[in-house]
C-alpha cells in the first residue's frame, strides 16, 4: 500500500509499506480522509520528541471497513467509521475508572516515543482495536469525520471545566482546538465569549464560530483589553490552547479572583508561571488530556447539525501531496486551519 512516511525530521516520502497486519479483535480500516494534527506538525520537525523517524503519523482520520478479525463483533466490511486515537489497556486503575485517556499503558496512533512506535492513518490502510470504533451517521462526511477526534479533545476540555450558564470566557489561541472549544462554548450557555490570538483572520472565523468579542493583541496589551471587556473584573474562565508561556499567562491573568483556567495547548514542555497570581487569587488549573467518552456526544451534534466542521478545513489534497501541505503548515503558511489528506 502508499502510505507517506516520515523518513527523517522534516522530511516526509510517499512511498509504498507493507499492509498492516490485523488481529482478532482488530478491523483493517481503508483511509478515507486523514488530518494532520498541530502535533504532527510539531513531530515533524522533531520539536516534540514523539514522532521518533521512521513513523506513519496521523490519528484525525475515517474511512470504510475493509476487514474484520475473527472476535469483532458488531461491525463488517463496508462499514463507515471514525476512531479514537487512544489505545487503552482495560485493565489499569484509570481504565477502570473510565479515565482512558490517563491509562497506564496509553498509546496513541501515529506516535513514536521512546517507549512505543504505532503507526498512524496517513496511509492507504491503518489497523486498528474494534473497541475503538465509531460507526458514522450518513450525513457526516469522511472529511468531517476526519476533524471529529480534534472537536472530542475540545468537548473533553469543557467537560473539565466547571462552567455555570451565564459565565463569561476567554479563549486564548484561535487554531483549531481554539475554534473548536469556541463552538463548543457557544452552545453552553456562556455569557460571552471572548476569543484572543495575533491573527485577524482566525479571529474572523472564530466570530462566524461563536465568539461575541475578539482580541487581536498580545501580552500585556491582550491582557489589558480582557481586563476591560469585564469592567477589570476578569473573565470566570479561560482556556489556553497554544502552550507557551506568553498565551499562559495571559489566560491565567485574565480570570476573576476564583476563576478557572484549563490549558490545553502543550507545545511547550516547560513555560514560565506565575505562581503567586495562581495562589493569592486561588485561581483553580484543570490539565486537559485528549478525550474520554466524547466521541459519540460529538457525532450526535454533527449529525443533528449543532456544529459543523466544514469551516475549520482550510484545504483538502491528496496524500500523496502531503510533504507540500506539512511543509505549508510548518511556516505557519496565512488561512490554513485544518488540512485533510486523502489517500
Amino acid at each position: 500500500m502508499k502510505a507517506l512516511e516520515l523518513i527523517a525530521y522534516g522530511k516526509l516520502e510517499y512511498k509504498d509499506v507493507p499492509m498492516p497486519a490485523y488481529g482478532e479483535h482488530e478491523v483493517l480500516v481503508r483511509i478515507k480522509a486523514c488530518a494532520i494534527c498541530g502535533s504532527d506538525v510539531h513531530g515533524y520537525n522533531g520539536g516534540s520528541g514523539r514522532r521518533i523517524p521512521p513513523l506513519i503519523m496521523g490519528h484525525e482520520a475515517a474511512g470504510v471497513i475493509a476487514e474484520v478479525g475473527i472476535g469483532v463483533k458488531g461491525f463488517v466490511p463496508g462499514d463507515r467509521v471514525t476512531f479514537d486515537s487512544t489505545l487503552y489497556c482495560g485493565a489499569c486503575g484509570y481504565c477502570r475508572s473510565g479515565r482512558v485517556n490517563l491509562c497506564d499503558n496509553r498509546r496513541v496512533l501515529g506516535v513514536s516515543c521512546g517507549d512505543y512506535r504505532q503507526h498512524g492513518a496517513m496511509a492507504e490502510y491503518v489497523a486498528v482495536p474494534d473497541y475503538l470504533l465509531y460507526r458514522l451517521p450518513d450525513s457526516v462526511s469522511f472529511e468531517e469525520a476526519a476533524a471529529v477526534e480534534p472537536l472530542t479533545i475540545a468537548l473533553h476540555a469543557v467537560n473539565r471545566t466547571r462552567l455555570q450558564i451565564g459565565d463569561d470566557v476567554c479563549v486564548v489561541g484561535a487554531g483549531a482546538i481554539g475554534q473548536l472549544i469556541i463552538k463548543v462554548l457557544s452552545i453552553a450557555g456562556c455569557g460571552s465569549i471572548t476569543a484572543v490570538d495575533i491573527d485577524p483572520d482566525k479571529l474572523v472565523l472564530a466570530m462566524a464560530n461563536g465568539a461575541t468579542s475578539v482580541i487581536c493583541k498580545t501580552g500585556e496589551e491582550a491582557l489589558t483589553a480582557v481586563l476591560e471587556a469585564t469592567g477589570g473584573r476578569g473573565m470566570d474562565a479561560a482556556f489556553e490552547a497554544v502552550g507557551i508561556s506568553g498565551t499562559v499567562s495571559t489566560a491565567l491573568q485574565s480570570v476573576r479572583k476564583g476563576g478557572e483556567v484549563t490549558l490545553v495547548g502543550n507545545i511547550a514542555a516547560k513555560i514560565d508561571f506565575e505562581l503567586q497570581h495562581a495562589v493569592t487569587r486561588e485561581i483553580r488549573l484543570n490539565g486537559s488530556c485528549a478525550s474520554s467518552g466524547e466521541y459519540a456526544p460529538c457525532l450526535k451534534l454533527l449529525e443533528q447539525k449543532k456544529i459543523s466542521l466544514n469551516d475549520i478545513i482550510s484545504k483538502r489534497a491528496p496524500l500523496s501531496e502531503g510533504a507540500e501541505w506539512f511543509d505549508r503548515l510548518h511556516r505557519g503558511e496565512k488561512g490554513l486551519i485544518k488540512v485533510v489528506l486523502t489517500p
